[in-house]
């Protein structure tokens, strides 16, 4: 470790720290339906969106409405992309050729991008067209990622309302996230990117000679809008199948940290959008502190694991950090940090292969996927998941103290409760359920690059970052085949719906109740003391549930590796 690592990690987490405020109130503004600098020239369009749709943006829904219409439109997002990917053949822009997607495959990718998920089994510059990365994978970047944003919002309204019977229109929830946060700002930035390098192009591959005289394609497309969106809305799909870690994509330490902290943006300053809609911004920054705790203890093991390097290597004279699978242009310090961010967001863009981190450095980003989302997680996802969080931390908080548990002014009552661990324990199902049966499969073992608990990782990794949303693989499993491709696919609809039907539950339950004034036996939860509290029930959730799966992948592969045992 380095200052001049350190030095970096912490500027990067300066530029997301100022962004909160300014971009929070933005998006206040936009959900409140206040006017913005941005009104007079996109108003037209969204009374246009409205008047097409034959929505009114006054009406309001009940949670249940909101729930059946995010579901009904995702279903039809799903639809679309599949048939898309299954037609590409026949359709046009598709000046290499590609044609129809396995059925299998298809499947797991249209689940993938709906979920926000963006698990790739496919290489994304051989396997699809230009088509279908722009009017299928792109267009549900930004619909997976305003629906994660729509949600949020909508919990925001239950604890900011009192005594109401809606938490909002979806339709206009989702309009208004596309159109007034994620496109503007996707064109910014895909105009940085390209100015740093990036192609955006819809020309043919290019054909190159190499100096020995043999033949090269080189692929080329509209990288920079997918890069744009992929990494704002913690979608995380690569254009290319080695995602940011190819020069395309990623071409320096420039676009690099802009890919990092496009990806923490809008997921930080939820937190701020959700202090300023309950009336008191401090409860917004006690939760981005609990994320920022949680956060910072990632960067720093994964940063000294990958740091120290392998012991083994070290006996054989080799001193130095562990460079395996990582880009020379990043090095240690920026692999790390950017593994840590993209699992702590749920975004699953990668610059380096995890799967060639040491024991604890892998580890750490399992950990921050099987937390469920908490660490400022997808775009929208991460702060109804660690919302989820809070009414556990509230409710055990009231049995210390002996009365019913409070927040912001609502009574957390059984329903709640109930809701909350639903949503915490439908993780946990998808990621060690279909571990278990994995690895005890013949023909799903053989899909694993590595033996011992290293393999047993790679298996977990995977189920771990479906469930979670996120995308990443360790990068040593075989997982297209009909197995992991339908698997991992029913585990991301678990990990994405069956967190957000129960998080609308609550949101319906308390936006209904009366705001109860605050009494001198009233819980802070603004403090420190909440937000020590908040970061030990979460740890102590995930070690009672994952640490034996832990203990059986990464913990055994560190010890064993200290005593000089390979597998």
């Amino acid at each position: 470790m380095t200052l001049n690592g350190w030095i970096q990690i912490l500027l990067f987490c300066g530029i997301v720290t100022l962004l909160v405020k300014p971009l929070g109130g933005y998006m206040t503004r936009v959900f409140t339906g206040e006017r913005t600098f941005l009104s007079p020239i996109l108003s037209p369009f969204e009374r246009l969106i409205y008047r097409l749709a034959g929505t009114n943006q006054k009406d309001e829904q009940h949670w249940t409405a909101y729930a059946v219409a995010m579901l009904l439109f995702n279903l039809a997002g799903f639809i679309v992309l599949y048939f898309l990917m299954r037609l590409q053949g026949s359709l046009p822009y598709n000046p290499a050729g590609m044609t129809a997607v396995p059925p299998e495959l298809t499947f797991n990718t249209a689940i993938s991008f709906v979920t926000n998920t963006n698990w790739q089994n496919y290489g994304g510059e051989s396997t699809v067209s230009y088509l279908v990365q722009m009017t299928g994978l792109g267009v549900q970047n930004f619909l997976s990622a305003a629906t994660g944003i729509a949600i949020s919002i909508a919990i925001i309204r239950g604890f900011s309302r009192a005594s109401g019977k809606s938490v909002g229109n979806f339709w206009v929830d989702m309009t208004r996230a596309n159109l007034y946060i994620l496109l503007p700002l996707c064109i910014v930035l895909t105009l940085a990117y390209v100015y740093l390098g990036v192609p955006q192009t819809l020309g043919a591959y290019i054909n190159a000679t190499t100096l020995e005289g043999a033949q090269q394609t080189i692929a080329v497309g509209p990288v920079a809008s997918q890069l744009a969106i992929k990494m704002l809305g913690t979608n995380g799909g690569g254009f290319f199948n080695v995602n940011s870690a190819h020069p395309f994509e990623n071409p320096d330490a420039i676009s690099n940290l802009i890919q990092m902290v496009s990806i923490f943006a809008i997921g930080a300053a939820l937190t701020n959008v959700f202090g300023r809609m309950v009336g008191n911004q401090k409860q917004g920054w006690a939760i981005f502190a609990t994320m920022g705790l949680l956060f910072a203890a990632g960067v720093v093991v994964t940063y000294w694991a990958e740091a120290a390097g392998n012991p083994l290597v070290h006996a054989l004279g080799i001193e130095g950090g562990n460079m395996e699978g990582k880009e020379v242009r990043f090095g240690i310090v920026l692999s790390s940090l950017f593994a840590v961010i993209t699992t702590a967001a749920s975004c699953g863009a990668v610059n380096a292969m995890h799967d060639s981190f040491t024991a604890l450095g892998g580890m750490i980003p399992l950990i921050n996927m099987q937390l469920g989302e908490v660490i400022i997680g997808g775009v929208g996802a991460g702060f109804y998941g660690i919302v989820m969080f809070v009414v556990i931390t509230v409710f055990v908080a009231g049995l210390m103290v002996g009365r019913t548990p409070e927040y912001l002014g609502k009574k957390i009552e059984a329903k709640e409760v109930k809701m909350a661990m639903l949503a915490v324990l439908c993780l946990p199902l998808g990621m060690l359920t279909f571990t278990a049966i994995s690895v005890v499969m013949p023909s799903a073992v053989a899909s694993i690059a590595n033996a011992g608990p290293r393999g047993f990782s790679e298996i977990l990794y995977a189920y771990t970052s479906a469930a979670a949303n996120n995308g990443s693989a360790f990068g040593g499993l075989t997982g297209n085949t009909p197995w992991y491709n339908i698997t991992l696919g029913i585990v991301m609809f678990m990990g994405r719906f069956l967190v957000i039907i129960p998080a609308l539950a609550i949101a319906g339950s308390l936006a209904a109740k009366k705001t109860v004034p605050a009494s001198s036996g009233t819980f802070p939860t603004d403090g420190t003391l909440f937000v020590g509290l908040l970061v030990g029930v979460i740890l102590i959730v995930g070690g009672l549930t994952f640490f034996p799966a832990l203990a059986v992948g990464p913990v055994v592969e560190h010890l064993a590796t200290a005593l000089g045992q390979t597998f």
